[in-house]
């Protein structure tokens, strides 16, 4: 058993003001400050919430302490109230100016100055001494002149210009150059395939025809056409002497494959002349002239050389064509010059092929290479005079 006595009893009693329990032998309730009589425990004063007067009013400690506290919480919630308040997207800012929009300001564009037409002046004559031989006919085909009308208007000639004199002193006329505009316009796709394609020129000679420049080259008759149609018709793909074709190089045919007939060779190179010397005079007395050439190959048996030989004195060309497998032809003698004038002669070597024949036996050739330069020489003058036997 335990030794320790139980603690007496405190009486008490419950204040009539509050409600609160307190001591029997309290004076005053701790709660609501009722005053009690001392001995007989009789409330003698109300508290100071129930009299009306706030000399005497009394709070329980737990409000006294919570109250500070409470005070400081609610000062710390409204002061972050009030800075989050300023932060947010509503909170009223200082306004910002609006952003100035540049003004563009257009440039006019460049105006194409158009280059100045020029206008070619004529080149003065060259001042020629006369030597030994000179014709008016040679000094034209010396400084390629065809018509020597221009000479003879030059230095005042009558018709006979064939009375020069030693030492004499001519003017020759030059002709005047008259030069192409350049194009100013912008390579388009059609001229920037033309100028990827490479070119030979090809100029048309007697017995030519569409279908054999096209079978020489390689090249269809339509690539032809398309490619000379801004300068020639083609009117049933017919084309004519004198005529100078661009042949387009990058639209050559596959070669076929192995065949029982020989494919067609590449076109022969131009051939070298040899003799006479380009502007060579030959008087009435000479009744032979040799046109000589080099070779440019060992021709096959269908091909040959063709010989142009034209008299240019007159208004309008004569031409005579010869075909000769030797690298040497003299000048037929029906050519020569009786009227007792000077005429001018220009001639011309190409290799041709025969490639049939028509109505009546002719042979038919097309061309096998490039024609030579042309060179030109004179024949004719005054026979001498006959002289009278002496009695």
């Amino acid at each position: 058993m335990s030794n320790t006595s139980p603690r007496p009893a405190i009486p008490s009693r419950i204040c009539p003001a509050c409600g609160t329990r307190i001591a029997d032998t309290a004076a005053r309730c701790a709660v609501c400050g009722m005053v009690f009589e001392s001995g007989t425990g009789r409330a003698v004063r109300p508290p100071a919430r129930m009299s009306g007067t706030s000399s005497n009013l009394s709070l329980p400690v737990g409000v006294v302490i919570a109250a500070p506290v409470i005070s400081i919480i609610l000062g710390a919630l409204i002061m972050v109230f009030l800075l989050r308040g300023s932060n947010a997207p509503g909170a009223d800012t200082a306004p910002t100016a609006p952003a100035q929009t540049p003004t563009i300001t257009l440039t006019p564009a460049p105006t194409d100055t158009l280059a100045p037409t020029h206008t070619p002046s004529p080149l003065p004559p060259i001042e020629v001494t006369v030597q030994s031989g000179d014709t008016c006919y040679g000094l034209a085909a010396r400084y390629g002149i065809t018509d020597i009308s221009l000479i003879k208007d030059q230095n005042g000639k009558t018709a006979n210009c064939d009375s020069l004199s030693l030492g004499q002193l001519l003017r020759i006329p030059q002709p005047t150059h008259t030069p192409q505009p350049a194009s100013s316009a912008t390579a388009g796709a059609a001229v920037q395939t033309e100028q990827s394609c490479q070119f030979e020129t090809y100029a048309v000679v007697e017995g030519d025809t569409l279908a054999g420049i096209a079978d020489l080259w390689n090249v269809s008759i339509e690539s032809i056409k398309r490619w000379n149609s801004e300068k020639y018709s083609f009117a049933n793909d017919v084309v004519y002497v004198g005529m100078v074709l661009r042949i387009p190089l990058c639209e050559r045919e596959p070669t076929p494959g192995p065949s029982p007939t020989p494919t067609t060779p590449p076109p022969y190179p131009a051939p070298n002349l040899l003799t006479p010397r380009d502007g060579t005079i030959f008087s009435v007395d000479d009744n032979e002239i040799a046109l000589q050439w080099a070779a440019v190959a060992t021709l096959r048996e269908n091909e040959e050389y063709l010989v142009a030989i034209e008299d240019i004195s007159g208004t309008e060309p004569v031409k005579t064509m010869r075909y000769v497998k030797d690298t040497r032809l003299i000048v037929p003698v029906e050519l020569k010059p009786i009227d007792g004038s000077m005429h001018l002669f220009r001639w011309s070597i190409m290799v041709v092929r025969k490639t049939g024949s028509v109505d009546g036996g002719n042979p038919v050739y097309v061309s096998a290479g490039q024609p030579s330069e042309r060179r030109v020489f004179a024949w004719g003058g005054k026979p001498p005079a006959a002289s009278t036997p002496t009695p």
